[in-house]
């Protein structure tokens, strides 16, 4: 089953956009691979708002969400996760609005500078939401979703007015999402994705690229998402079945043409899938702390379930 990746998107950096009835976007110029075309910082309701994922330290971007919230009060700086192309501006943003920050926790950082524009940046929110946890406006309501996976700490807002939620890196239209340990959980990300499908949203806004659109569209795509996770899952298995032991063997006869720049990310959401298989006891490995360095094997003889 493949994805079926939405990439079109009309847009103009620093530009705000109305993009539905409860939501304006605004997208900073800090493109790449692993941000797409740029941050999307969303902008909920009118007058008093929320502000999700502000984006990196940049003034031009700064300046533009200046101007966009020009007149209104910010209730709320919200923060999907700490990554350093979500969270940087936050304090700023909020010192700026006299509000505080909001995120479930700070999280900790990959491999050194192993994700670029991924790696945590000692973000720490003012205060700290969980599961649940309602914040709202005139005409908005914004319910906490945990989603752990693509980081420890992640975190998705429900938009109950419009059935559609803010997936941050969760899930995304254009691309994949790397779950890369030590902050990063291949079992947790396969449950955060159950705990989306199962609410049937319209529409998921992510931070990166454009929306999807549609429940049943919704509902495949979270599917496929997933699938593409358990069919790679089922790649490494054969690839240890047929004998491989090193992560770098596996990806390199796994990820068939992939760029050089992304082989380190793809050497990582191995790493993470190793360890959910480990967890399993369909795998051992000849550390105790794996790395991508380690060595890994089928087990021979595994936990009874």
């Amino acid at each position: 089953m493949s994805i079926p990746f939405v990439r079109e998107i009309d847009f103009e950096y620093g530009k705000v956009e109305q993009v539905s009835p409860l939501l304006r976007r605004v997208i900073a110029n800090n493109p790449g691979p692993f941000t797409y075309i740029g941050t999307g910082v969303y902008i909920v309701g009118h007058g008093e708002v929320a502000v999700i994922d502000p984006g990196p330290l940049d003034e031009a971007h700064f300046m533009a969400l200046k101007s966009a919230l020009a007149g209104e009060t910010v209730k709320y700086v919200l923060v999907t996760h700490g990554h350093s192309d979500h969270s940087p501006l936050a304090h700023p943003l909020a010192e700026w609005a006299a509000c505080k920050v909001y995120a479930r926790d700070s999280g900790q950082p990959t491999a050194k500078g192993a994700l670029g524009a991924e790696d945590h940046v000692g973000f720490e929110p003012d205060m700290k939401l969980k599961h649940g946890d309602v914040l709202s406006g005139p005409g908005w309501t914004l319910e906490t979703i945990e989603t752990p996976g693509h980081t420890a700490s992640h975190i998705c807002f429900a938009l109950r007015e419009e059935n559609a939620c803010l997936t941050g890196d969760h899930i995304m239209g254009w691309s994949t999402t790397i779950v890369a340990p030590p902050d990063g959980n291949m079992t947790d990300y396969f449950n955060s994705l159950d705990k989306i499908e199962a609410r049937s949203f319209e529409t998921l806004w992510p931070t990166h690229g454009a929306p999807v659109r549609g429940t049943q569209f919704v509902k495949e795509f979270v599917q496929a998402y997933r699938q593409h996770r358990q069919d790679r899952e089922d790649g490494i298995m054969r690839k240890l079945e047929a004998g491989a032991s090193g992560i770098p063997e596996i990806v390199e006869t796994l990820y068939v043409g992939l760029e050089p720049r992304l082989v380190p990310a793809a050497c990582l959401s191995v790493l993470g899938h190793m360890f959910k298989l480990l967890d399993e006891g369909r795998i051992c490995c000849d550390a105790d702390e794996p790395v991508i360095q380690s060595k890994f094997r089928i087990n021979s003889t595994p936990t009874a379930g």
